[in-house]
């Protein structure tokens, strides 16, 4: 999506299992078999990168990040218990801590600066693929979409990339961010209507589609 390829730094792991096995069975072999993180890498590095990367704004701390999760995981893989939230949850509430560390040591956010061939295929609300409009014209939407997300609070922002960027369930983002799928339904709903000013302010003919995401 936003990355092309694997960070230079995480080609670390060789293929050694099959990707049929399911994540708690490479769970269960890395016991025994650590080379068997390898798949739960190849599987994951890609969306935890893209996650990293939007939420810090360049490419070599997102990289360094990333890796930092990808150890941290390997290290504890034996604690992670199976509650009913996947392991890829498990995996960004690691993404999400590592980032606010990230934050609280280096300070204010950077704000990431797409180019059009990455806002093409960014997949959040407000823009349709079907819609009759020129490359140029929807990217220049998704732009003002992207202007009107960063206004928005740190907590809100990072809901929005996790519904619409990384298609996670309110289960899974409310694990990620600590707080109950009800907590996260309700702050759901709160940013659309937020977002929804925002656009209004800006002028910007979103508020439609945004009114859909709330049903």
């Amino acid at each position: 999506m936003f990355a092309q390829g694997r960070p230079r730094q995480l080609r670390m792991w060789s293929r050694t299992v099959s990707g049929t096995d399911s994540d708690l069975d490479l769970i269960a072999r890395v016991k025994t078999d650590p080379t068997a993180f390898g798949e739960l890498y190849e599987r994951y590095v890609v969306k935890i990168y893209n996650y990293v990367y939007y939420r810090l704004g360049n490419h070599h701390d997102a990289e360094d990040v990333t890796s930092r999760v990808f150890y941290r995981a390997l290290m504890h893989v034996e604690d992670y218990v199976d509650r009913g939230v996947p392991f890829s949850a498990w995996l960004y509430r690691i993404a999400h801590n590592l980032v606010a560390n990230w934050h609280r040591d280096h300070g204010r956010r950077q704000d990431v600066d797409f180019d059009d061939a990455q806002l093409a295929d960014l997949p959040i609300i407000g823009v349709r693929p079907e819609q009759p409009e020129s490359l140029a014209e929807e990217n220049e939407r998704r732009r003002w979409l992207l202007t009107a997300i960063r206004r928005l609070p740190e907590d809100r922002q990072e809901l929005l990339i996790l519904k619409f960027v990384e298609q996670l369930s309110n289960a899974e983002v409310g694990n990620i961010m600590d707080r109950t799928e009800g907590a996260i339904k309700s702050l759901y709903h709160r940013t659309l209507l937020a977002l929804r000013d925002e656009l209004i302010q800006m002028n910007v003919g979103f508020t439609d589609e945004t009114d859909r995401s709330q049903a």
